[in-house]
């Protein structure tokens, strides 16, 4: 799709480490990692807090003893 090569990927990495440094690789790759891990656990996990409305009909028909 946008062509991304070989040389293209070793690139971008010399990029990279010339920016941050080797030093600062690890942790960058620590942090997207967890991050990434985070997100597909919020998606895969239901909600903590059930905000789904309550049915009216039902509770009015249990309040009138019908």
């Amino acid at each position: 799709m946008f062509g991304f090569g070989m040389p293209e990927l070793i690139i971008i990495l010399v990029l990279v480490l010339i920016i941050f440094g080797a030093g600062k690789l690890p942790q960058i790759g620590d942090a997207l990692g967890k991050g990434i891990r985070n997100f597909r656990k919020s998606t895969l996990e239901r909600d903590e807090i059930d905000i789904t409305p309550k049915d009216e009909e039902n509770k009015d028909n249990k309040e009138d003893g019908s």
